[in-house]
């Protein structure tokens, strides 16, 4: 390894009889393991750093300890692939539908330090490619230091409109932003979006714009690159500045890119389109949590009950979290998320005419307003999805060999 280049941190649970070996072949192979204990250590160690590339999780000797740590992976502003080590009895017990990680993996005993050394290899390296269809390939030079910087994708989506979607993405972008984060701002909807107007960003770069440059022998950029900065420190991209001529915007294109932008930022948030589309489907799979905004209103709630059926036949349910915006406004909050039945995540007050006012000037809730009660709002959901402030919310259980697995938090 050159000299001054990072070392991908791998996070290590395995019995006392197996660290040795695995250790010393991980350090051989340029990897940093650090030990842990048991879930509590686990815990500890993601809430004081977040370089973890990758965690190796024994299931099969204590598999209620196994599965505590396997499920703080996916918590807490994390999203850590995971090398589970099992027993070959165990495979069987395995939930297919478990909401981890899409790159986690399994390893059967008897294994060698070196198979483990290998597949971490191969985690980390899927982690910076992209699948164009015909298996995984990189974008530009493979840089060690990406291995340890895996981001969130964050869709904002409500199949209704005028739900507050954009003011989400928006203040929650910002809000993240204001707590040291980088944050790309994605504009998907790509018929009626607005995300640069509402921020006052005027002819800003687009990606449809860059890809028809492109196809003319122009350079090809990312999106982290192609992005324009606000006032705020926020990356704003919108796909498109009309929805005429989008068609070159391939979904599963843009999904790619989306996914790879993740590997240089902290967190990617999309603002899409109220609508089941090819894009909007593409860009699902990709994300890592889908927020629902949702009023408290009967279009708004049947809509989100929709969702809600049209998840789980994706199969992304698991992914769904509500947020309920002008809470309790007419409807408790507790009535809206029974109503629905997706998990509460977080709660806005109404910000009256405060809104329209950061509209009108192209500013943030936290540059126009940073102590009202709205702002503060945002300032706690953004904590919540970095995991550095209790919260009363009710956590949905993820799922391993076929169960429900408690937060430790």
């Amino acid at each position: 390894m050159a000299a001054g280049q990072s070392r991908p941190t791998v996070a290590v649970l395995l019995p006392p009889a197996e660290r040795d070996p695995v250790g010393s072949e991980l350090r051989n192979g340029g990897f940093d393991p650090v030990f842990v204990r048991d879930p509590a250590e686990l815990q500890a160690t993601l809430a004081a750093r977040r370089d973890i590339a990758v965690a190796i999780i024994d299931v099969e000797t204590d598999p209620d300890a196994g599965s505590d740590a396997w499920s703080l992976l996916h918590e807490s502003g994390h999203s850590v692939p995971a090398l589970l080590v099992v027993g070959a009895t165990m495979l069987e017990h395995l939930d297919p539908e478990a909401a981890g990680h899409r790159d986690d993996e399994y390893l059967t005993r008897p294994y060698s330090a070196e198979s483990i050394r290998w597949r971490v290899e191969a985690m980390c390296i899927r982690s910076v490619a992209i699948d164009d269809g015909s298996g995984p390939v990189l974008q530009g030079d493979l840089d060690q230091d990406d291995w340890a910087r895996p981001g969130q994708v964050l869709a904002i989506f409500n199949p209704k409109g005028g739900v507050g979607k954009t003011l989400v993405a928006t203040n929650l972008a910002a809000a993240l932003v204001g707590r040291g984060q980088r944050v790309l701002l994605v504009d998907a909807d790509t018929v009626t979006g607005h995300v640069p107007a509402s921020l006052g960003m005027d002819a800003v770069p687009t990606v449809i714009d860059a890809w028809r440059d492109e196809l003319d022998g122009g350079p090809v950029v990312t999106f982290d690159e192609l992005a324009s900065v606000h006032s705020s420190g926020l990356k704003v991209l919108p796909l498109a500045s009309n929805p005429i001529g989008t068609e070159l915007l391939e979904p599963e294109r843009v999904a790619n890119a989306v996914a790879f932008a993740k590997r240089r930022e902290d967190f990617v948030i999309v603002d899409l389109h109220p609508s089941y589309s090819s894009l909007n489907r593409a860009l699902f799979d990709r994300a890592d949590r889908i927020l629902v905004p949702v009023t408290p209103d009967m279009p708004a709630i049947a809509a989100t009950i929709k969702l809600r059926d049209v998840a789980e036949e994706l199969g992304m349910r698991d992914r769904l979290a509500l947020i309920a915006n002008r809470a309790n406004s007419g409807i408790k909050v507790e009535d809206l998320e029974r109503a629905v039945a997706i998990p509460l995540f977080g709660q806005l007050r109404s910000g009256g005419l405060l809104v329209v006012r950061c509209a009108n000037e192209g500013k943030t809730l936290l540059e126009l307003a940073p102590k009202e009660r709205i702002t503060l709002d945002f300032d706690a959901l953004a904590d919540r999805l970095l995991g550095v402030a209790d919260s009363s919310v009710a956590r949905t259980p993820l799922r391993l060999f076929g169960r429900a697995i408690p937060s430790l938090a």
